[in-house]
């Protein structure tokens, strides 16, 4: 196995192409994490100066709650699609993964218990992988075909299952869009802790209230589901990047023909790639219903599916800038939840600040004509927010659509995708 780690890291060396080299390290992580946690403050302590009616602050316990729940099934989503296209396989198809976790999660949860509903939605995310994996990897369809066809299938077919399953049900609250309600699971609060800081975050000390309010929003009422999610973003970590295991598999995404060289079964891989991704997708499919809503609602997965591709492209195919990427989407989708007007408002400040900074760097990297676009963005985002007291409804609404959009703009210079990423495979005819 030693010829394979050769091979493996021959494709990432640093300084070799586009690979790892570009990967941030810890210190510039918690730079960027202190830098926003500062910018932050500054805005909130500039908004409550302006005395804003109704803000409810950037930093609040209950905005970092929610945008903690929100950003859980994005980053399931994002998690499946690492896994998935570190085989080589890419999977379009997470949206209607995720459809069939709801369905069959809520579906089984008001039945029995929201557990055994947990349980049935991944064995439905699970099923819908299993036939990605049959049509990509066995039959050679090209996998964006695929994944488009799995999530149409995906939403048809939990459209006639409802008709037939819930409709019946309309005397205890089921119809031909959504289930029954199902009993909540169970939530953790770290006793002690979350009041102080509570009471740290009422004192509006700069800086100081504004990390107690973050840290509150993630000590207070936590679902055992968001643990489930964050112990599952370590575990594939150490999966994928400290055992034989996730080096074989990742070998079937980077040289599939050297891999099978040295014994490595990669359609087993593939499959086993592919099923797991659906597993994880259709758990955050389950997250939305049973623990955003106690209840499935026909739509409720709201293009999550493609925003957690957008988290794992953003994060470079690694699980931990998944989770950063899968924060920031989560946040921008929260906004929407509590006084979202206000709020994309003051972030208009915020995000103005931050555009006047890249023009700047731009410039100095002699990059005249980004320079001016983000210099001439930033003017007009100032200009927006001194003009205005509030943002339109339906621009709130699509704020995680347009972050997404931004972040991708301005993340894409950096990626690396797997080598054999979205190639066919066939034994002993190289790729």
């Amino acid at each position: 196995m030693s010829a394979t780690v050769t091979t493996t890291k021959s494709t990432s060396a640093p300084g070799k192409g586009n690979g790892p080299a570009s990967r941030m390290s810890l210190g510039k992580v918690l730079l960027i994490v202190a830098g926003a946690l500062v910018a932050l403050s500054v805005l909130r302590a500039f908004v409550d100066a302006a005395q804003q009616a109704d803000f409810d602050r950037v930093t609040s316990s209950g905005q970092i709650a929610a945008a903690l729940s929100m950003a859980v099934p994005i980053g399931l989503a994002g998690l499946g699609g690492l896994w998935s296209e570190r085989a080589g396989v890419v999977n379009i198809g997470l949206e209607g993964m995720m459809i069939l976790g709801t369905f069959f999660g809520a579906w089984a949860g008001y039945q029995t218990n929201p557990w055994v509903g947990v349980l049935a939605g991944v064995l439905g995310g699970a099923v819908g992988g299993l036939v990605h994996a049959v049509a990509t990897v066995t039959f050679g369809v090209d996998h964006i075909i695929s994944g488009v066809a799995m999530n149409i299938l995906a939403l048809g077919a939990t459209t006639y299952l409802a008709k037939r399953w819930f409709e019946p049900l309309s005397d205890i609250g089921g119809s031909p869009k959504n289930s029954p309600q199902v009993d909540p699971i169970q939530t953790f609060t770290v006793p002690g802790l979350s009041d102080w800081l509570a009471d740290l975050e009422n004192h509006h000390w700069f800086l100081v209230s504004d990390v107690a309010g973050i840290l509150g929003g993630l000590v207070t009422d936590i679902s055992a589901l968001t643990i489930v999610s964050i112990l599952l973003v370590v575990g594939s970590f150490f999966a994928l990047w400290r055992t034989s295991f996730g080096l074989r598999l990742r070998s079937c995404g980077e040289n599939p023909t050297a891999a099978e060289s040295l014994g490595v079964n990669v359609y087993l891989y593939k499959y086993a790639a592919v099923v797991i991704s659906g597993a994880l997708a259709g758990l955050g499919g389950v997250f939305l219903a049973l623990v955003r809503s106690h209840i499935y609602n026909e739509g409720q997965t709201g293009g999550r599916g493609y925003i957690g591709l957008a988290a794992m492209l953003f994060g470079n195919w690694r699980p931990g800038g998944l989770a950063m990427g899968a924060g920031l989407f989560g946040y921008s989708d929260a906004l929407q939840l509590r006084n979202g007007g206000a709020t994309v408002h003051a972030l208009l400040l915020l995000v103005a600040l931050g555009l006047a900074a890249l023009a700047a760097w731009r410039i100095v990297r002699k990059s005249y004509v980004a320079g001016a676009a983000s210099g001439a963005a930033a003017v007009a985002l100032l200009l927006w927010y001194a003009l205005t007291d509030t943002v339109p409804g339906g621009l709130v609404s699509a704020t995680p659509y347009i972050v997404t959009l931004l972040v991708m703009g301005l993340a894409s210079q950096r990626l690396r995708m797997p080598k054999a990423n979205n190639r066919p495979y066939r034994k002993g005819q190289g790729t």
